[in-house]
């Protein structure tokens, strides 16, 4: 049995926690510290940060947040957006960061892949990409949070990045992220069997049983943010319902109290 994480997802617009649909039509939920700091607290097996405007103002502005965060977390966090050079990688890792998730600069330079396995070890570079389904079967990479188009196959994008060093591959579904319909299964279970290196899915999170459909297509990690922003579920009763889904999570016995 694989074991999954479970991971939740925040994503910044300033000093913001924010939530939209087909990562739009944003809505402001609150203070991301302490929305971290909560999720931690639940249970979270690792914080994902994105800064959802930061490759447009080409600038990451999550420095600040993730210093007061780590200082009192530990589980992983990955930061997103806006990353663009090795010095980047540095501000946020030096910041408390663990891995970065680099979508847009690595599209418009895949090298930087290279650059920054190298530097920091594969398992720092994680590959983001926000698909949109273009056909049956068939999906294309974004970037700028789901704005521009790349004319990027994602499958085969995904196979090309770890070639080049990426050690884990976060994959957005544009199309269900927000719509609590359930994620894109056939999307999600074209990238995990064509990499060799841990895939999360993001997008679409609505019902316990999508626990069991989502596990079932080998993912590592399960990124949700709208079921916690709005408490519509908890972490205790997500870990509950992913472990009757037959998934290997960690128990909440282990987090902290």
């Amino acid at each position: 049995m694989r074991h999954v994480r479970i991971i939740a997802r925040l994503d910044i617009k300033g000093p913001n926690l924010i939530k939209g649909v087909h990562l739009e039509g944003l809505r402001v939920v609150g203070d991301p510290h302490e929305h971290a700091l909560r999720y931690y607290a639940e249970g979270a097996d690792e914080l994902l940060f994105m800064d959802i405007v930061a490759s447009l103002y080409q600038r990451n502005n999550l420095s600040d947040i993730i210093k007061r965060t780590a200082d009192r977390i530990y589980v992983p966090i990955t930061v997103a957006g806006g990353i663009r050079s090795l010095d980047n990688v540095s501000e946020m890792m030096h910041s408390g960061a663990d891995k970065v998730a680099i979508n847009t600069a690595a599209i418009a330079r895949p090298h930087l892949i290279t650059e920054v396995a190298r530097r920091y070890g594969s398992q720092c570079m994680v590959l983001g990409i926000e698909a949109k389904r273009v056909a049956p079967g068939r999906w294309e990479a974004y970037t700028d949070n789901g704005r521009e188009r790349t004319g990027q196959d994602v499958i085969e994008w995904a196979r090309r990045a770890v070639e080049l060093g990426a050690g884990e591959i976060l994959v957005t579904s544009v199309d269900q992220e927000g719509t609590r319909k359930g994620f894109d299964l056939p999307l999600v279970q074209q990238v995990c069997d064509a990499v060799n290196v841990p895939v999360t899915a993001s997008g679409g999170f609505g019902r316990a049983e999508d626990l069991a459909a989502i596990g079932a297509t080998g993912v590592s990690g399960i990124a949700i943010a709208d079921a916690l922003h709005w408490k519509r579920m908890t972490l205790a009763e997500i870990k509950k319902h992913a472990t009757e889904a037959g998934l290997d999570v960690r128990p909440l016995a282990q987090a902290p109290a």
